[in-house]
């Protein structure tokens, strides 16, 4: 979905509503969560049946390498995480971004609901620039892509609070969204 001109879902957001930035994350593989649940989040998840558990990064399936247009398999057994997940899938190497950085990145966006693709920079052949940590991406990006190495493929996994909340702009009301990105060039 390209929203405004060459910006996509992120951008798009970014110009109808400002987020404050956050920070945390893990550079190791290992899933690394921050954030706390909202009673939004927590109307929305009781709305529909439980699966008695919540997926982690390893129950999300991604085929693909890096520079590759990943796909995203979102499994039908567990519950969409109420944290944000974070976990590199590919290592990079050099230093980890850090607030303030400028970061170049490629994404593809699924959506938990539908399990389709609502976005990708891949297929529209132009990675996504921003300044880390200044509001202007949701806040699930300004938080999971902090310690990200340029030539890393990072898997996040954004729970409503952290997204798009009530929605909008083709984001359904408390979506979890699913975002697999690479890393094209840290810093400026």
């Amino acid at each position: 979905m390209r929203l405004v001109g060459k910006v996509g879902v992120i951008g798009a957001i970014a110009a109808a509503t400002v987020l404050a930035a956050g920070c945390g994350s893990s550079g190791d593989n290992k899933a690394a969560s921050t954030s706390t649940t909202t009673a939004a989040t927590s109307t929305a998840a009781t709305a529909t049946q439980s699966k008695g558990r919540e997926c982690t990064a390893d129950d999300i399936k991604v085929d693909g390498g890096f520079g590759e247009a990943p796909k995203i398999t979102i499994p039908d057994d567990c519950d969409p995480p109420k944290q944000l997940i974070v976990k590199d899938l590919v290592p990079g190497s050099g230093p980890g971004a850090k607030a303030g950085d400028q970061l170049t990145m490629n994404y593809t966006l699924v959506t938990w609901s539908n399990k389709k693709v609502l976005d990708s920079s891949f297929t529209r052949g132009e990675p996504f620039d921003l300044p880390l940590g200044a509001g202007k991406v949701i806040k699930g990006w300004d938080q999971g892509l902090v310690g990200v190495q340029q030539g890393a493929r990072r898997l996040l996994i954004v729970p409503p609070d952290l997204g798009y909340g009530a929605g909008g702009r083709g984001i359904k009301p408390y979506e979890t969204l699913v975002f697999v990105t690479d890393a094209v060039k840290v810093g400026s």
